[in-house]
């Protein structure tokens, strides 16, 4: 019995613990659910923003590319490299997802440093980049962690849980307990530095409203498009390793 207690006030702390918030939030109430409204608001502008450039791209494809088509068919080739490189020869299913990753993170990242969320009045909390929502990062994260068991079941079956025992069965609660570090890392990696950055940002505007923090911006702009390819290079080579095996 005090065995149970203890682990019902262990699951009490995590649960409160879960309801720690960075700032204040807009939250709509559907049924007996609460969702973060800002997160929808500014993911809607998101993807409307990539889907408007996507259809513009395909418009009036040319056989010889300019302008904004060559721009595209870059973007392109470039996540083709990454998903290749990451991935190995078994890359071209995964380019879609890699590449969807990579824009929506990276659109997203550059939301918060260019937009200019916080003259949009809500009736309680701010706007802000999707990326800087831990729910959306980890939502980012788990859809990488189906996409690599996907890719291992598909590919060996059942067979791929023996990776859990390689090389040895010693071996098995640590292989076990990597797949759950896998989309904490990417999930608290991405969130922390988006979140990071724009508090920063925030503090010198409000301390050196004028000079100082532009170069804080444009450095926000390189670490937001670093982070895009961080967290894209990382799902592509959890796909690979799926696919792959350990060695």
């Amino acid at each position: 019995m005090n065995i149970l207690s203890y682990s019902i006030n262990q699951l009490k702390g995590l649960y409160d613990i879960s309801g720690v918030e960075v700032g204040q939030h807009f939250y709509w109430q559907i049924g007996s659910f609460q969702i973060h409204g800002q997160v929808l608001i500014t993911s809607w502008v998101v993807i409307a923003i990539l889907l408007g450039s996507a259809a513009i791209a395909v418009r009036s494809p040319q056989t010889i590319p300019t302008g904004g088509q060559n721009f595209f068919e870059y973007v392109l080739e470039f996540i083709r490299d990454v998903s290749k490189t990451q991935i190995g020869e078994e890359y071209r299913p995964w380019v879609p997802f890699i590449g969807t990753m990579f824009l929506f993170i990276f659109v997203s990242n550059w939301s918060g440093a260019l937009l200019p969320w916080k003259i949009i009045q809500l009736p309680h909390g701010e706007l802000a980049a999707p990326t800087n929502d831990i729910n959306t990062t980890v939502a980012l994260a788990l859809l990488t962690s189906v996409a690599y068991f996907y890719a291992g079941l598909t590919k060996k079956g059942l067979g791929y849980f023996g990776k859990y025992i390689q090389p040895t069965p010693i071996l098995l609660p640590i292989n076990i307990l990597e797949d759950f570090t896998k989309p904490l890392s990417l999930s608290f990696r991405l969130f922390g530095n988006i979140l990071a950055d724009e508090l920063v940002v925030v503090v010198l505007v409000s301390l050196v409203p004028l000079v100082v923090p532009i170069p804080v911006m444009f450095l926000g702009l390189f670490t937001s498009g670093i982070q895009a390819l961080i967290f894209a290079t990382l799902a592509a080579a959890y796909i690979g390793e799926s696919l792959e095996g350990h060695h």
